[in-house]
């Protein structure tokens, strides 16, 4: 059966598959049908033939079903302007698209292709628009045809945008050229997916060198990106790409050499471990050792007077406090650890004004744009990421570097723990003999997102000079939170008290209960958590994604409670999830090409791009026209999200311990029932605990903060970095 008609309007789409909901308004133009089906390149204004059958839906009732469909050229000037004023084209809407047909009537579509300077004989479109115009509809149609081609596949609409972006008018000719690049270059295709495609399009033979060469970096790549890791042990790399490649190991470990005589590997001895690098991560822990043993020269400076700082100010310093301050003022590179509570921020800015003191000048930095917020308000002198303090531009990289080198006397990092090794590595191109560098962190807190375990491996290597702070001082004794934490670190049950406290915690049996005392909590009891805002003041942490208790589950749940649907807000479906306006959304990846601006306190803007993975924001408007959406993040900046890009964020109403890292937040509402034991243990509730600035509210099983300060357990990552350091110490001390 076949249906010839217009496309009223889109009602769902699926980005990631292209199940689409459309409504048809059939060409006797009396019926309107709803088909449904995979239609990923059909949009409102389409004029299309859609060849399926007519079921019956149990709760939509009747429903074309559409197993084939073929877009058609408007057969009339009107069908033009219904297809141009849809939104299809950015720029025009229904008055620009009469004008534009009334200018070339049945040919504006082949003038929109073909002679889009043309345009600028069109009333009200100068040169500017006339290119902003055919661009967009150039767009679209190389988006068509890299769709049609790639996605029986396996790649999505947004994989495919990103392709677009990417390369261009060229994407198809590089997918063809080589398709295993897909797997550096646009974020979610894997080898899978380009091994598909380089099969199917592009001809590759299944024991091809360069498929064996691509399938090895993958297993790497997966290490890093999974797990943290820097390198794989050879014995386990084999076992991996033999699986993934269906190839015999000998022929695997053929290719392995011809990549390390090539420098596409790097295999040497860590420890005991016979170990492979991809060549740039070999290349940043060699680096970071070096960098860091040559920083590490005793500067020459005048006598620091603490007791005129400490008289000046009103504060007395403890002992441990005023060694941590000496060893940073006296050492090129030096490391301060401790848990909540030992005074971390205090010698921060006591260091900072002593260096201030004799015209020295000190730069702040964290990791992430939270961190960096929370380090400014602490000390009273702004902190910028480590990205905005290297001058990051999407596309050329840091702009601070070794040709152009940062001018500081003293750069002092915050939540170390945080820091992996590719940005350390970044930070340290930056820096010269001479500039003091000031590692300060929590070494329990849980490992960085990225790869590698900088902070940890400096610590245990002992090579650099360090200070760990162990005593809590009075004011954060009074907190049960700051207590709670110290004794989850030791081993110990938490204090578990069930009122008065800033760490409550109320015993709940059964995973449905627990959900209706959450809902309860942020609907009805929200003062009781210490806030009249739960939108902004509370965060949900939990220790995994999957299940009823998991982030999909709480976010669906929460978002229902938080931003119910309203006529006055307008909603966009991404995959399988549903954004709404006032969404409270995580940035769940590094793009370091979306653009923002930022208003300042004078009223002038700033501008810049890059957000990164755990950037927290609300969804402040969705343009369905336009087909973008604009996120407002906590820090001020705002951006603009095509459609297509919102597979990057995520819901945030429930975010995972792991997401949470280097946040802080007024209170946090932590709901724990059993789960796998490998997710559960000491360091990640510990991390819960230490995100909470005001509030912990735990509910639940006391059995699982149990099972979790009983598994000391910690997924150890392959790295190589403490090694480096202890050879090259002994190397240069020869």
């Amino acid at each position: 059966m076949e249906l010839n008609g217009t496309v009223q309007s889109i009602i769902y789409r699926n980005a990631s598959n292209g199940y689409t909901v459309l409504s048809l308004l059939c060409d006797d133009e009396k019926t309107t049908v709803t088909c449904v089906g995979t239609l990923p390149l059909i949009n409102a204004g389409d004029t299309v033939c859609v060849t399926g059958q007519t079921t019956y839906h149990p709760k939509f009732g009747s429903q074309f079903k559409a197993e084939s469909c073929e877009r058609r050229a408007p057969s009339s000037n009107s069908a033009i302007i219904k297809y141009l004023e849809s939104g299809v084209v950015r720029g025009v809407g229904p008055v620009m698209a009469r004008a534009i047909v009334a200018a070339f009537g049945m040919d504006t579509l082949d003038v929109l292709e073909n002679e889009p300077e043309r345009l600028i004989e069109v009333p009200g479109i100068g040169p500017k628009k006339a290119k902003m115009i055919s661009d967009s509809f150039r767009e679209k149609k190389l988006f068509r045809d890299v769709l049609l081609s790639l996605e029986p596949y396996g790649v999505t609409v947004g994989q495919a945008y990103k392709m677009m972006q990417t390369y261009g008018e060229l994407c198809l000719a590089k997918v063809q050229e080589n398709p295993y690049q897909l797997i550096d270059d646009i974020d979610g295709i894997g080898f899978l997916t380009a091994d598909r495609i380089a099969t199917h399009v592009a001809g590759f033979e299944q024991d091809s060198l360069a498929r064996l060469m691509a399938g090895i970096r993958y297993c790497l790549r997966q290490a890093r990106d999974e797990h943290g890791d820097m390198f794989l042990e050879y014995a386990m790399l084999l076992e991996r790409a033999s699986a993934i490649l269906g190839a015999s190991a000998d022929r695997i470990e053929e290719t392995i050499e011809w990549m390390e005589s090539g420098s596409d590997l790097l295999r040497c001895e860590i420890g005991e471990k016979d170990a492979v690098y991809l060549p740039y991560l070999y290349k940043c822990e060699d680096y970071i050792a070096k960098k860091l043993l040559q920083l590490n020269v005793p500067p020459v400076y005048e006598t620091w007077d603490l007791n005129r700082w400490q008289k000046r100010v009103g504060m007395e310093l403890s002992e441990e406090q005023q060694k941590a301050v000496a060893l940073a003022l006296t050492n090129g590179v030096s490391i301060i650890t401790g848990g909540p509570g030992t005074g971390k921020t205090t010698i921060i800015r006591c260091i900072i004004d002593l260096m201030q003191e004799q015209g020295y000048a000190a730069a702040l930095a964290a990791p992430t744009g939270r961190a960096a917020k929370r380090m400014t308000e602490a000390t009273g002198n702004e902190a910028k990421t480590i990205h905005r303090l290297l001058e990051f531009i999407p596309g050329e990289g840091f702009q601070r570097n070794r040709d152009n080198p940062l001018v500081a006397d003293m750069v002092i990092v915050d939540e170390m723990s945080m820091v992996d090794a590719p940005l350390m590595y970044a930070l340290l191109q930056a820096l010269t003999k001479g500039t003091r560098l000031v590692l300060v962190g929590d070494r329990d807190q849980l490992p960085p997102v990225g790869c590698g375990n900088v902070f940890a491996d400096l610590l245990d290597s002992e090579v650099m000079p360090y200070y760990r702070l162990t005593e809590i001082f009075r004011q954060a004794q009074r907190s049960n939170i700051v207590r709670s934490a110290h004794l989850i670190n030791n081993g110990r049950m938490p204090l578990l008290v069930d009122h008065d406290s800033d760490f409550i915690f109320e015993e709940i049996p059964g995973v449905d209960r627990i959900r209706d005392r959450l809902v309860n909590l942020i609907q009805s009891e929200s003062s009781r958590l210490g806030t009249s805002d739960p939108l902004m003041d509370i965060q949900v942490l939990v220790p995994m994604k999957t299940g009823p208790l998991g982030v999909i589950e709480l976010n669906r749940l929460l978002q229902s409670v938080c931003n119910p649907p309203s006529p006055y807000k307008i909603e966009q479906t991404c995959g399988n999830t549903l954004f709404r306006e006032g969404d409270k959304i995580m940035q769940i990846r590094n793009n370091y090409k979306v653009e923002w601006k930022k208003t300042l306190h004078n009223g002038s803007f700033e501008e810049g791009a890059g957000v990164f993975n755990g950037d927290l924001g609300t969804v402040l408007r969705i343009d369905p026209r336009e087909k973008y959406a604009v996120i407002a993040f906590d820090d001020g900046r705002t951006a603009e999200y095509a459609f297509a890009q919102l597979e990057e964020i995520d819901l945030a109403y429930c975010i995972t311990i792991h997401k949470s890292q280097g946040s802080e937040f007024q209170t946090v509402l932590l709901p724990l029932a059993g789960g796998p034991m490998p997710l559960l243990t000491r360091n990640l509730l510990y991390t819960a605990v230490t995100r909470a600035k005001r509030m912990v509210y735990g509910i639940g099983r006391s059995e699982t903060i149990a099972r979790m300060v009983r598994n000391a357990s910690k997924n150890e990552r392959n790295t190589g970095l403490k090694e480096r350091l202890i050879e090259y110490e002994a190397l240069g001390a020869n």
